[in-house]
């Protein structure tokens, strides 16, 4: 089973990252809105439980693949 999770900061969370691509999109003519710049982290799972491997994969998460103060995380599960 494969996991994929997107990590980005939580709405009102200062995005400097972000900023400075929606910057240098700006000068080069882009019109863009705001941005806000993630991750995307993908694990290979060994777990053929999609209840079992979500627990996981959300223990992963909030231990270590995001900051929970500061950042949101979405988990989409596949088949692998």
């Amino acid at each position: 089973m494969r996991a994929t999770v997107l990590v980005r900061p939580k709405e009102g969370i200062l995005d400097p990252q972000g900023e400075a691509v929606q910057s240098s999109l700006e000068k080069l003519g882009f019109a863009v809105g705001s941005i806000r710049v993630g991750r995307v982290i993908d694990i290979e799972l060994s777990a053929e439980d999609h209840a079992f491997a979500r627990e996981e994969v959300e223990r992963m998460c909030s231990g270590l693949l995001a900051n929970p103060l500061i950042e949101s995380f979405e988990i989409r599960l596949d088949e692998a």
